[in-house]
């Protein structure tokens, strides 16, 4: 329990208002929202897809978990001593997103965000009792989205394991079925297991959820790991109940009837789910234990006294530490607004308007227009979307190629946002080495992304990859690290983006549509440095 007096003495400092101490922390965080600004809007971005639409309550979940851990901690009217190892935490996020803002990675900017956030913990509280705090700190990563390979191979490997699991489920009820890739075979019917199939984007707020509840949980640490760790298994499982249900559904109904019950299903009725199978195993562990406390008393879900602790900002002082972090974040933020930008370099390229009609024994089709809202989006300088054919066949290969002359103002994007839409879905992205002949080809060794996306039944094969001044890169990272030398070596700014698509058709291999892929690529490869140049 807090000391009567030192909640009255804080109250009293409360009715104070604007202390110096509240003024220069102002300073600082107004100072960070603008120098983390690329961050914090690509955290808004990513909020508004579903799998992250759990973002803005992370915050919120995290300062409460830092009240509630504030009230353990006595109140210091005294003088703070080890503020300082919070200025070399907040030198380290401030480098960190810098290098984020140089390289035009804003998901780099938001984990430095994070990382100002500790920094400004251990100014205000000292290294003795700030560094205590990381519980909530760390809470805040689950307001990040996941990198685009990452997101994809894990909903993947799940989605794989939630179709085996739902076709379990469906046998043990004497439903004939077969699972062909992510396909649920039922004979009359056929039912696709979309990307994750969409209960699995309920796994991050689970794993929020999880993450509190193990900080929350009082009892031994191996009951904290089993509760930090069952998101994922809790998740899976109801994704395959789901996928079980909806085949017993096609099975019996047909698929007409199962679209209603996905859309009802694969929403709340999930997540609370999950919710309260996270409560049952946090109430199991509960019964395994020696001493006699309830489940509430386990939590510790007390939340009383949370607005007092708030007004105990005002006894932050105006130390040297906080004007130091003030005065730091105000000038770099400032100086990154008033940066001069480096005027990009020219560069000597022919536009994809003359592009040849013809690459090898592949005939280029004539160049298709994007719509207007595509195009503004996609802010390319040039770029040229075509079909390439062979002659007496009647399969073909998609070439899409986005040219930009500076990215300061937008640029390269990956196709991992754009691929999903339409309905089709990613069912299998991963990064690889350009096959041996392609490579020969094109003068060297280098990467290139491969993807297999899917819409029902319909898949198609995809290789993209970066054009970054004659470095050719599967990582957009690594492809903003060029860019960043770049600018700083020669004064060139620009990129570009090579994407290959072809079908798959049902009476063909997996193998024979690459082998036209890349056959297609071979033909292209040589032909780049006359529309993307690299450096001479």
């Amino acid at each position: 329990m807090t000391d009567t007096s030192q909640v009255t003495k804080t109250d009293s400092l409360a009715k104070l208002g604007l202390t110096p101490g509240i003024f220069w922390l102002i300073v600082t965080l107004v100072a960070a929202g603008v120098f983390f600004q690329e961050g914090i809007f690509e955290l808004f971005e990513a909020w508004q897809q579903p799998e992250y639409s759990h973002g803005p309550l992370i915050p919120v979940l995290s300062l409460l978990l830092f009240l509630r851990q504030l009230k353990t901690v006595p109140i210091n009217y005294g003088d703070v001593p080890d503020r300082w190892p919070g200025i070399v935490l907040l030198v380290l996020a401030l480098t960190l997103g810098f290098s984020g803002k140089m390289i035009e990675i804003d998901d780099i900017v938001a984990y430095a965000l994070i990382l100002s956030v500790g920094a400004l913990l251990l100014i205000s509280f000292g290294w003795r009792t700030g560094r205590h705090f990381w519980p909530p700190v760390v809470h805040l990563v689950y307001m990040l989205p996941l990198p685009g390979a990452l997101y994809y191979g894990l909903s993947t490997y799940l989605q794989g394991v939630s179709s085996e699991l739902g076709v379990y489920f469906l046998q043990l009820l004497h439903v004939p079925v077969f699972l062909e890739g992510n396909i649920i075979d039922l004979g009359v019917y056929k039912l696709q297991v979309a990307e994750a199939c969409s209960g699995l984007r309920y796994l991050f707020p689970i794993l929020s959820f999880s993450y509190i509840f193990a900080v929350l949980y009082q009892g031994p640490m191996w009951h904290k790991a089993i509760l930090l760790v069952s998101a994922a298994p809790i998740t899976v499982f109801m994704n395959s109940v789901r996928i079980a249900l909806a085949g017993v559904i096609v099975n019996n109904y047909g698929l007409d009837h199962v679209e209603g019950f996905s859309h009802f299903f694969e929403g709340w009725v999930i997540f609370i789910a999950c919710v309260l199978i996270l409560f049952l195993l946090a109430w199991v562990l509960v019964l395994l234990r020696r001493d006699r406390v309830s489940l509430i008393e386990a939590l510790d879900l007390e939340t009383e006294g949370l607005a007092t602790q708030a007004k105990r900002v005002f006894l932050i002082r105006a130390s040297g530490a906080l004007i130091a972090a003030a005065v730091l974040t105000a000038g770099l933020a400032a100086a990154w607004q008033f940066l001069p930008q480096r005027q990009a370099l020219g560069v000597d390229r022919d536009p994809f308007v003359l592009f040849p009609t013809a690459l090898g024994d592949w005939n280029v089709g004539q160049s298709i227009a994007l719509e207007k809202d595509v195009a503004r989006v996609l802010g390319a300088d040039d770029y040229l979307a075509t079909t390439l054919r062979q002659p007496g066949s009647d399969r073909s290969v998609d070439l899409f190629m986005a040219w930009y002359k500076n990215q300061d103002r937008g640029g390269v994007h990956s196709p991992e946002v754009c691929l999903p839409g339409a309905g089709w879905e990613i069912a299998k992205l991963e990064q690889i080495d350009a096959p041996r002949d392609l490579a020969l080809r094109a003068g060297g060794d280098f990467t290139l992304n491969r993807a297999i996306i899917q819409k029902g039944v319909d898949r198609m094969l995809v290789y993209y990859w970066y054009e970054q001044q004659g470095v050719r890169t599967a990582s957009m990272f690594s492809a903003k690290m060029h860019l960043m030398m770049g600018k700083v070596t020669n004064g060139r700014n620009d990129s570009a983006i090579v994407r290959l698509i072809t079908p798959i058709d049902p009476d063909e291999s997996l193998a024979d549509a690459e082998a036209r892929l890349i056959d297609s690529a071979d033909g292209l490869i040589t032909r780049l440095p006359r529309f993307v140049p690299g450096i001479d």
